[in-house]
């Protein structure tokens, strides 16, 4: 399931830096892209729980802790 949630978060972030750590029904999720320019920390949760709300209503999830930003700028 690591593998699938990566490829999904790259899939909707084609430019992110994606870091998923599993450990039992728990996830770690790490994304950073430009996509979350100029949006609130909750919109960018919202855009990252998209793409595994499935995961979630099913239970396969239970918890799981987003780290969204954007690259740090030189």
């Amino acid at each position: 399931m690591e593998e699938i949630i990566r490829q999904r978060l790259l899939q909707a972030f084609p430019d992110a830096q994606v870091l998923v750590e599993l450990e039992g029904n728990r996830a770690s999720l790490q994304v950073v892209s430009n996509h979350f320019a100029g949006m609130s920390r909750v919109k960018k949760q919202q855009a990252v729980y998209a793409c595994i709300e499935d995961y979630i209503a099913s239970g396969e999830l239970h918890a799981v802790t987003i780290n969204a930003s954007v690259p740090d700028s030189p």
